[in-house]
C-alpha cells in the first residue's frame, strides 16, 4: 500500500534512530494499523507512530516477561483469560478488589498492565484486531480505588494500542465506584464509549459459551 511506504519513508528519513523490526519504525503491520486509526492521514500516523515506538523503547516493552511482572502477578488481579469469548476476543481480566494502591509499587502495576495487554494481542487469531477487557468489580471498596492507575491504563491503549480494546465491561460495580467513574470518564476519551456496565450473569450468558467461561464468573 502506497501510504504505508509513505510513512515507512518518513520515519526512515525524519526518526532515523526509532529501531526496526517487530513493533519499529519499519513495521508494516504496525505501520498500516496506525494509518487506520489516523485516516490515513501520513502526517498524523507519523505522530502517533513516533511517539508509540519512543514509549516502547522507553517502557522497556520488549523486555516484558512472565519472570519480570511475577511478583504482582502473583495477587491475581489480572490475568489473560485461557479462552477466547464468544466473538474469538483474547479476554483481559482485572480483579480489581485484589488491587491496593497504596501498598503496591505502581511501577510494577503498570508493567503488569502493558505486559497483559501485550499478551492478549498475542493471542488474537488471525482475523480478529481487538480485544475484551473485564474489570470484576465485585468486593471493590475504597482502598481499591485508582485513578492514577486507570488513567495509565486507558492512555496506554489510547495513544500506543489504539482500536485494540474492543469492549470494556465493569461487573457487578458498587455504589462506592460511582464518584470513581464520574471522575474517570472524561479521562478516558473515546474508551468511555465502549464500556458496559453489567451483571456476571450477562457476562456469563453474552459472552462465553459454559466451557469457556473464567472460572469466577460460573454460577
Amino acid at each position: 500500500m502506497q501510504l504505508v511506504l509513505e510513512v515507512k519513508e518518513k520515519l526512515q528519513k525524519e526518526y532515523h534512530s526509532l529501531p526496526v523490526g517487530n513493533n519499529g519504525r519499519d513495521d508494516e503491520d504496525m505501520i498500516l494499523w496506525f494509518l487506520k486509526d489516523r485516516k490515513f492521514s501520513v502526517e498524523d500516523a507519523v505522530a502517533k507512530l513516533t511517539k508509540a515506538i519512543k514509549w516502547r523503547q522507553e517502557f522497556k516493552v520488549s523486555e516484558l516477561s512472565e519472570e519480570s511482572v511475577k511478583n504482582v502477578a502473583q495477587t491475581g488481579k489480572a490475568y489473560v483469560h485461557d479462552f477466547l469469548d464468544v466473538n474469538d476476543r483474547p479476554v483481559l481480566i482485572v480483579e480489581a478488589s485484589k488491587h491496593f494502591p497504596a501498598m503496591q509499587d505502581p511501577a510494577e502495576d503498570e508493567k503488569l498492565c502493558v505486559f497483559m495487554i501485550e499478551k492478549a494481542l498475542h493471542k488474537l487469531p488471525t482475523g480478529k484486531e481487538d480485544i475484551l477487557g473485564i474489570f470484576d468489580l465485585r468486593g471493590f471498596g475504597t482502598d481499591n480505588a485508582d485513578l492514577k492507575f486507570l488513567t495509565f491504563m486507558f492512555d496506554v491503549c489510547y495513544y500506543y494500542y489504539p482500536k485494540r480494546l474492543g469492549q470494556v465491561l465493569f461487573v457487578e460495580a458498587p455504589f462506592v465506584f460511582k464518584p470513581i467513574w464520574q471522575l474517570a470518564r472524561p479521562l478516558m476519551k473515546s474508551y468511555a464509549s465502549l464500556v458496559r456496565f453489567c451483571s456476571v450473569e450477562t457476562v456469563r450468558k453474552e459472552y462465553f459459551t459454559e466451557r469457556t467461561v473464567p472460572s469466577s464468573f460460573r454460577g
